[in-house]
């Protein structure tokens, strides 16, 4: 059978990405590495997820993850666990295969790069450049790479083991780190420029932070919250008393007023509040971040600003407060207005402030021709990141404040084009970044056919257990978990395509779609990828095979049979039985695809797909012809379909009409069964396999 066939017309609207990867800094393809998942196949998962993002094993553990902003099951119920899927599938990566793509075969270059810092902006540049075949060296203050990943971020959410596995495949891609060299103290953007570095990437981060012009900040007890942060992960002690007040409602105050939890010794156990200008539901902070602050017993005052102070003997007593009315005034500019004679006073003896961060950037002089804008950061071309001096780029948060890990190695990216640009003499002026176009919202009436399924939780270290340590609170996901997780993928945009070129227009489409969403428009069917679920029922019905589904199509089933058949025992007795199993429910419970085919004989044989509803008759009859003994097809109960009960009727048509096929040609129908399986029956697969090999030793082997 032969599906060597020319590509088809595809209209140019089903080309948007889905949202969930426009909203990505570095545009990955969510879709693609969370359908990987789905079908069981987590090394392509990674691979995709990896591809873009040379610091995924850094993102998969404290990305902001504005995908799930963006998810379109948001409409329905709640977002994809998009975050917890891409740490499932690096977690499983096997690192002897490589951390990441080769490194291109490229004309090595002989203009050196310069890159200052070494967090997600300075790393992601060196890695892109280095691949482009610059000589890049990193120059790093800290004794470490990493910046603010490794002295910023608790190790509760990030281990250190995590950050050295980015950071060893970046070094492996030709790149040269230097630490212990501070910019303006060991070297000087002149020296650099001397040495013959022909570009410059400036990515320092933001790493003091803010200070208030209160009164009592002399007092002992007053803490800076960058610097007890790289205090605490640098291991160095800190001295906290029993009631810590934490002044700010961003996530550095969140990972501030947690770190202040841990800091200790059994019998250390201290009282942490955060105080902040924001009320509850404004409070800048990742909303699961805050929560869990609260479930570790952090007490939150929202709407209160710092006042002074207090304070006895010259150590700190206490805070005074006032009652905060707004944060931004009406042009939305940070203007916080407070309420007259609110003041009141929250005891404690350490204060730490968490109200901001910023760069330092002593180390540039006037000969340096760098700029700075009003906000004090360094000031750059929005599109190419180039400052006002030739050959000197910035990105992350030194061009624009505190932000996000994945924010900052999207310009990191950018600069590195750029340069890339500059030294091959190229006009910057020209140079343009396209931004690919989003797949808009889903229709209310198909939102209303999508059934919702429950978000799959990330499970987490017991409270009891977080006290005085740094171990991870979130565990991540076991193989089942995830998969579950996986399927709750809309696969928006990835679903059916029509050939119009083959379009009989015979409304065999609209009639079997789920979800109503097949139209006739200028003589042939349109599926608006807006609104396809890829369920794939139109794709295995239609009669001119005219649909292909864009992620799995029927001819990837097709190949799939045929290499099964392949491996298949050359001689064993007992029947050779293929079974067609949706990945959504076949393996319920508490197994997966991979550990239930282990239990399964070697004359058993399983193929998964998305779902049932995309099996055609002549998968089924290819599997025969092939030489199967028998065939099982399971699926799930009408009622637990993931997408509707439309889909599970298609396939039992199917099957009753290829029994009957069977029995015309001699074969006998009872070689092919379908079972639809309850979710709450475990182990299913194995029990059918066995009842099946039994059925078909009466029968005989295949004459075929």
């Amino acid at each position: 059978m032969k599906h060597d066939e020319p590509p088809p017309v595809i209209s140019p609207a089903e080309e948007a990405s889905p949202p969930c990867q426009v909203a990505c800094p570095l545009h990955t393809d969510v879709r693609g590495y969370v359908a990987a998942i789905a079908r069981g196949d987590f090394e392509e998962g990674y691979a995709i997820a990896r591809e873009p993002n040379p610091l995924i094993y850094v993102c998969s553990h404290v990305c902001a993850h504005p995908c799930e902003e963006e998810c379109r099951r948001n409409q329905v119920d709640e977002p994809v666990s998009i975050a917890a899927l891409k740490r499932f599938v690096a977690e499983r990566h096997d690192l002897s295969l490589g951390h990441g793509p080769s490194k291109p075969a490229v004309e090595p270059k002989n203009q050196r790069v310069a890159i200052i810092g070494a967090g997600p902006a300075g790393l992601t540049a060196a890695y892109d450049l280095a691949r482009m075949g610059y000589p890049v060296t990193i120059f790093e203050a800290l004794p470490e790479p990493g910046g603010m990943l490794r002295v910023g971020l608790p190790k509760y959410r990030l281990p250190r083991e995590i950050i050295d596995i980015d950071i060893k495949g970046i070094l492996e891609a030709g790149v040269e780190l230097k630490t212990n060299v501070r910019i303006g103290q060991d070297l000087t953007i002149s020296e650099l420029k001397a040495q013959g570095y022909e570009a410059i990437f400036i990515g320092i981060g933001a790493q003091q932070s803010r200070t208030l012009r209160i009164e009592g900040m002399d007092l002992d007890g007053v803490l800076l919250g960058v610097d007890f942060l790289r205090d605490v992960n640098q291991g160095k002690p800190v001295k906290l008393g029993k009631k810590v007040l934490v002044i700010g409602g961003g996530n550095v105050a969140v990972d501030v007023a947690r770190s202040a939890v841990r800091v200790g010794n059994l019998g250390d156990e201290r009282e942490v509040h955060m105080i902040c200008l924001e009320c509850r539901e404004e409070m800048p902070a990742h909303e699961w971040e805050i929560i869990e602050a609260q479930r570790e017993g952090i007490v939150l005052h929202p709407s209160l600003g710092p006042n002074r102070i207090l304070g006895r003997d010259g150590k700190v007593v206490g805070l005074e407060t006032i009652v905060c009315e707004s944060v931004f005034d009406s042009e939305g500019r940070f203007n916080p207005s407070f309420v007259c004679n609110t003041e009141s006073v929250i005891e404690g003896d350490t204060v730490i402030l968490a109200i901001g961060q910023a760069s330092d950037l002593s180390f540039i002089h006037p000969e340096d021709g760098i700029e700075l804008t009003p906000r004090r950061t360094i000031k750059v071309d929005p599109d190419t990141l180039a400052t006002t001096a030739p050959g000197i780029f910035a990105g992350g948060e030194v061009i624009s404040g505190p932000g996000s890990v994945v924010g900052s190695m999207a310009l990191g990216r950018r600069a590195a084009i750029s340069i890339d640009a500059y030294l091959r003499g190229e006009n910057l002026a020209k140079l343009r970044f396209a931004e690919p176009q989003k797949l808009g919202e889903l229709p209310q009436k198909t939102v209303e056919k999508i059934k919702p399924l429950i978000r799959e939780p990330m499970p987490l270290l017991p409270l009891e257990e977080r006290a005085f340590n740094y171990r991870e609170v979130e565990l991540g996901y076991t193989p089942a978990m995830a998969m579950r997780a996986a399927h709750r993928c809309l696969t928006c945009g990835g679903g059916a395509y029509v050939d119009t070129g083959k379009c009989a227009a015979c409304l065999t489409c609209v009639r079997v779609c789920p979800y109503d969403v097949p139209v006739i428009k200028d003589g042939a069917a349109f599926i608006d990828p807006t609104q396809c679920q890829a369920c794939g029922v139109c794709a295995s019905e239609c009669p001119a095979k005219a649909i292909t589904m864009k992620l799995y199509s029927e001819d990837q089933l097709y190949q799939e049979i045929e290499a099964l058949f392949a491996t298949a025992p050359a001689s064993n007795p007992e029947p050779f039985i293929v079974g067609f199993c949706c990945l959504y429910c076949a393996y319920a419970g508490d197994e997966w695809a991979e550990s239930v085919r282990a239990q399964l004989p070697p004359n058993v044989r399983t193929l998964d797909v998305f779902c049932t509803s995309r099996i055609d008759i002549q998968h089924l009859l290819r599997a025969f012809e092939l030489g199967a003994d028998g065939v099982f097809v399971a699926g799930c109960v009408g009622e637990e379909c993931r997408h509707t009960d439309k889909a599970v009727n298609r396939i039992q048509g199917k099957v009753q009409f290829v029994k009957e096929v069977l029995n015309q040609v001699g074969l006998g129908g009872d070689r092919l069964a379908l079972y639809n399986i309850p979710s709450a029956e475990w182990g299913t697969v194995p029990r059918i396999a066995q009842e099946m090999a039994e059925r078909v030793r009466t029968l005989g082997t295949n004459p075929l």
